[in-house]
This record gives C-alpha cells, sequence and structure tokens, in this order.
C-alpha cells in the first residue's frame, strides 16, 4: 500500500504496535533504499522533552531497525536551522505527542516544507497531537463550545473553547484523537455542527489512519475511525459513522 500519511489516535498498546507504526517504518524503508531509515522526531518540549524523545525512539526501533533523529523543539519557539536541515534530509517524519496547541504554533513557520516533503513522498506519521495538526484547519483543544460542556475538561488542552487553527494542511479533514477513551468525539461533532470545520475523524487509540497518495483513507490498529459530516442535501445536524479497522474510510462529500 503506497500510503504516505498516518495519523494515529494515540496509545501504546504493545499488542498493536506492529499495526500502528510498521507501515509508516515500512514506508520510511522504501525511501531508504536498502538502509536503515532515518526517523526525524518532532517534540516540542514541553520540559521531559528528552525522556519523550526516547519514549517514541523506543517505540519505533521495537517496531523496525531505523534511526531515529530527535527534533527537540522547546515550547513556543520554533525549529532552528539544524533542525529544519534534519526534517529536510529524513526518510520520515513523525510528529509526536503533547499538548496541541503548542505543536500548532511551533511547526507553523515549517508546514511548507513538510507539506512539500510529504508531496515528494516522504511518509508522514503524527500522533495525538501530530495527528491533530496534520489538518488544513486542525482542532487543537478546548472542552466547551459556546459555554456549554461537550467533553472532559481534562482533554481540554490547557483551552476553554474548541479551538481551531491552520494546521499542517497535509489532509483536507480535521482530525480529533483518542476518541473513546477521552471522549473527544463530541468536540469534533460540534466543531462541524458550529461549522468550524467542514468535517472531520476521531480516531480512538491504538489505531491509525492510512492515507495513500490518491487521498484514500484506511482504518486500522485496534479501534475504530468515526467520520463526521453534515448531512446532504442541505439537512440540519450532522451524520456520526463508524468505521472498524480495515475499512476503507469515504471522507468525501456526503
Amino acid at each position: 500500500m503506497d500510503a504516505g500519511i498516518f495519523l494515529i489516535g494515540g496509545g501504546w498498546s504493545a499488542e498493536h504496535r506492529d499495526a500502528v507504526w510498521g507501515p509508516f517504518l515500512q514506508r520510511a524503508a522504501e525511501r531508504a533504499a536498502g538502509g536503515p531509515p532515518s526517523v526525524a522526531c518532532v517534540v516540542v518540549d514541553e520540559g521531559d522533552g528528552p525522556d519523550q524523545v526516547q519514549r517514541w525512539a523506543g517505540v519505533l526501533g521495537q517496531t523496525a531497525v531505523c534511526t531515529p533523529v530527535p527534533v527537540l523543539i522547546p515550547e513556543g519557539a520554533t525549529a532552528t536551522d539544524d533542525q529544519v536541515a534534519a526534517l529536510s534530509a529524513a526518510h520520515g517524519l513523525l510528529v509526536c505527542g503533547g499538548l496541541t496547541p503548542a505543536y500548532a504554533q511551533s511547526l507553523a513557520p515549517v508546514a511548507d516544507l513538510v507539506r512539500s516533503r510529504v508531496a515528494d513522498g516522504v511518509p508522514y506519521a503524527g500522533f495525538s497531537a501530530g495527528a491533530a495538526v496534520a489538518a488544513t484547519r486542525a482542532v487543537v483543544g478546548g472542552w466547551r463550545d459556546h459555554g456549554v460542556p461537550v467533553c472532559p475538561a481534562d482533554a481540554g488542552e490547557d483551552l476553554e473553547e474548541i479551538t481551531v487553527v491552520d494546521g499542517l494542511g497535509l489532509v483536507p479533514f480535521a482530525v480529533d484523537v483518542h476518541a473513546a477513551q477521552w471522549g473527544t468525539l463530541p468536540r469534533l461533532v460540534a466543531a462541524v455542527a458550529g461549522g468550524l470545520v467542514v468535517s472531520g475523524l476521531a480516531v480512538d487509540e491504538d489505531t491509525v489512519l492510512q492515507i495513500d497518495a490518491d487521498g484514500n483513507v484506511t482504518a486500522a490498529g485496534a479501534g475504530r475511525v468515526h467520520l463526521v459530516r453534515r448531512p446532504g442535501h442541505g439537512a440540519d445536524g450532522v451524520r456520526v459513522t463508524s468505521f472498524p479497522a480495515g475499512a476503507a474510510v469515504p471522507t468525501g462529500p456526503a
């Protein structure tokens, strides 16, 4: 499968590690043409950055032979010239998890570079925050819709109201994560219903969206993917459809 974008809803289950991470690393290995692929691991440092880098390097190395390249960006900062060079040279790009608004802010200056690399066939993996910011318009947090609670406050990413900002522009639909585990699906429903985003996919943990060069989307892993979009023919409200692992997910107009 020539899939270039892999959006992971979170989760650290060893049982599903190969299904979640394997296709991304296989694609990176193809780019490396026989040698161990280098994977740029972007972590926004909230104070425990080196530990987080080791965590993702560990899961990558347990899945396949590769060379993780740390790209550790302090919270509130942007990538240095050396870090931009690492992004430009890597066989695969991994944007890791953490505070989603911080990832959106730090990655904004390199969005064009990331899009260019993916367009050239370099695979992109986004884990949690890294999945959310892959969207053109990214849901980065919030737990209230005009003051009304729609998901647990702990899932708000230090934001009150549902917040949507410019993302990396890799996929046209919004992405929310930890859907079943953190109860974030209603946040995405509210974002679509309120016109903040046109449509979106909420992804369970240990579950990955695989998007190929033609924009076809497939679910893989342990959980489900939940498609949220407005019904066709001018009908009111939104429609939610859930898809299991192995299913093709129709992301076009309803």
